[in-house]
């Protein structure tokens, strides 16, 4: 074959307009799943907040109807509808049909913004079935109807009006969102998130006979308390520092519980930087040298051996529940889903900001500053006696086999992106497992009772539970430590590059307990290894609640509408016998029939992990894993209607 001949110059296409975004969608909002779906609201109610930084709007209110579609309206300035000079088109067909199109290139249009990529809006009417752009501007409404990206009218003028602003209705593309829906409780969130962020802006939602209204006086100090709320607190208000450095508005506010897990949120303009970035890391920088520097000199901190001691910075944020928030006239992220703040000078900024901020607010609230010294004390304690385990795990080097937990069966495969491990409760469903999977690529790590509940537990008692130790030890990943950009990292550190198995499958029974301690290892993940589950490395086995016979004939049910239909079927087919049973264990399962039901990659049920909204998802596990017993009493009442098939 003549390469020559199969590639020239007519091989390469060009993609005009908006066709790039509907050629590769993921590259400007992340995929198409849920996640990318929900990113098309973000899109466009983050201009409108952007309209309230600027001190234009005052009210914005979102709402989902009947079909999946959203419409999106704020009282701001409206979008500029008179005619672009050098593009001959009007400045809302621009914003809303190009690509790097809008105002916030411009620097007295909009000091602060989400961001300057200028393809928020028009990547939405790109991926969106149809759109329409309402604007209400000096004294006159105006209308722009669009179909996949493209304008479909010109901009209809309907008459006068009093109002002012801009509303955006779409119906995304489910072509291209196939299979999604939008969650409501997610879009409230969003909302509420928002209206802490900017306090003063009210933010309505509306669905169907709900309306629900976000206004937050508070700010950050009000969002803390939101989200501490089911923790019991080492001080009564939260630390709150608010102003600006070298321009750049700073504000933090952080309380600390008696728990000893850490939630720090951090946010650029208010777009959640769920990966941190510079900010955030000068922000851990400023906190730990406050606290080390107030310590020392007001000999607080007891010498070990005769030595100086110095806290880290997992042990200044033990129990820690901390917002972030900075406004940055041109952020740079890293990518267009704006996860990541990259500008270098950031955290100097910061770092310096919130060191005087600390050091003033120690300095006038000595004991607040000796309890918060008191917790890293005996944090620092317990992280010194599980470094050794911590490295006595890792030291078990994942390329010596015999170093890997005993009750591991391990898969031949050597490429961790080929590996799967399947974690499985007890030793007997641990057996019937390792007989029916296949040896290339599967492992088997069977789990013996309940492992320790992680959101109780200190990292040393965790270390010291054995089946936390065998996770680790199979994982090859080590474990603690966050890998920052300010944080020295010990030999025992968690690293996701270190990974052996890139599908971790947790199989328990379809009963209480099996519910009970898939959570537990769930909690485990969550609060210990979140990045497993960020880069969608958990999965849940889904075996059969059913078993169904008919003379020879054999049909599982995994939920009880598909076991009626299979009843239904085999009812009318003929009056020999139906036998019905439950599966309770795994153990009752033959090997032949665990791989065929539950473990054969070519017709069993995964559900992966993910975490959408990790705001909710932390509070879920406080509420239900957590030490207060009120908010789980509350959850299990009002959840009780909906359980069936409890096993008593």
């Amino acid at each position: 074959m003549n390469e020559n001949k199969q590639y020239k110059a007519e091989s390469i296409t060009v993609l005009k307009g908006l066709e790039a975004v509907r050629k590769r969608p993921a590259m400007y909002i992340g995929d198409v799943g849920k996640k990318g779906l929900h990113h098309l609201v973000w899109e466009v109610v983050d201009n409108s907040i952007d309209e309230a930084m600027a001190g234009h709007c005052t009210e914005i209110k979102v709402e989902l109807h009947e079909g999946g579609i959203i419409s999106v309206e704020d009282n701001g300035r409206g979008i500029p509808v008179d005619i672009h000079k050098e593009e001959g088109k009007s400045g809302l067909e621009l914003v809303m049909t190009v690509l790097h199109a809008g105002g916030k290139f411009d620097k007295d249009s909009y000091k602060v913004s989400g961001g300057l990529h200028g393809v928020g809006v028009s990547v939405v009417n790109a991926l969106s079935e149809w759109c329409e752009a309402e604007v209400h501007r000096e004294n006159q409404h105006y209308k722009q109807e669009y179909k996949i990206g493209i304008a479909k009218t010109p901009i209809n003028k309907l008459g006068s009006t009093k109002k002012r602003g801009t509303k955006i209705t779409f119906k995304p593309d489910y072509s291209v969102f196939v299979g999604q829906t939008y969650n409501p409780e997610t879009i409230k969130n969003r909302l509420r998130e928002l209206s802490f962020l900017n306090s003063g802006i009210k933010i309505t939602f509306k669905h169907k006979e709900e309306k629900e209204m976000f206004l937050s006086e508070g700010g950050l100090l009000e969002f803390v308390n939101f989200l501490d709320k089911n923790h019991t607190h080492i001080f009564e208000k939260p630390i709150h520092l608010k102003g600006s450095k070298e321009d750049i508005p700073v504000e933090l506010s952080l309380c600390y519980n008696e728990t000893y897990n850490e939630t720090i949120l951090s946010f650029v303009n208010n777009i959640n930087t769920i990966e941190g970035g510079t900010h955030l890391a000068g922000f851990k920088t400023a906190l730990t040298r406050s606290l080390n520097k107030y310590a020392t000199k007001n000999n607080l901190i007891k010498p070990v051996k005769g030595k100086t001691v110095s806290f880290g910075g997992e042990d200044v944020r033990e129990g820690l529940t901390c917002v972030l928030s900075i406004k940055v006239p041109e952020p740079q992220f890293e990518g267009q889903t704006k996860t990541k703040l990259g500008n270098g000078e950031i955290k100097g900024i910061c770092d310096s900001f919130i060191t005087d901020g600390l050091t003033s607010f120690f300095e006038q609230n000595p004991e607040v500053a000796k309890k918060i010294i008191t917790k890293a004390e005996y944090a620092a304690k317990a992280r010194e006696a599980a470094k050794k385990a911590r490295e006595l795990i890792r030291r078990k080097s994942v390329l010596d086999i015999s170093a890997l937990p005993g009750k591991l069966a391990d898969c031949s495969e050597k490429d961790p992106a080929q590996s799967e491990i399947y974690f499985v409760e007890g030793d007997s469903a641990g057996g019937t497992a390792k007989q029916g999977r296949n040896r290339q690529f599967q492992a088997i790590l069977p789990l013996r009772g309940k492992v320790i509940n992680a959101e109780k537990a200190r990292i040393d008692k965790l270390l010291s539970n054995n089946e936390i130790q065998t996770i680790i030890t199979a994982l090859g990943t080590g474990f603690g430590g966050d890998g920052g950009d300010t944080e020295e990292t010990s030999v025992g550190d968690f690293n996701i590059s270190k990974l052996r198995y890139h599908k971790i499958v947790l199989m328990t029974d379809a009963d209480v307990d099996g519910s009970h301690i898939r959570t537990l290892l769930l909690t485990f993940l969550f609060r210990k290894m979140p990045k497993l589950i960020e880069e969608g490395h958990i999965y849940i086995a889904q075996p059969p609640l059913y078993k169904i016979t008919k003379g020879k004939k054999i049909e599982y049910a995994y939920t009880d509408e598909q076991r009626d239909l299979i009843l239904d079927k085999l009812k009318s087919e003929s009056n020999a016998t139906i036998n019905l049973s439950r599966y309770k264990g795994l153990g009752e399962m033959t090997a032949t029939q665990l791989w065929e039901t539950t473990m054969d990659p070519e017709v069993r049920t995964l559900l992966q992990v993910t975490m959408e909204d990790a705001i909710q998802a932390d509070s879920v596990f406080t509420r239900l894993m957590g030490d207060e017993v009120e908010p789980r009493r509350e959850f299990i009442v009002n959840k009780a209607k909906f359980v069936s098939n409890l096993d008593l």
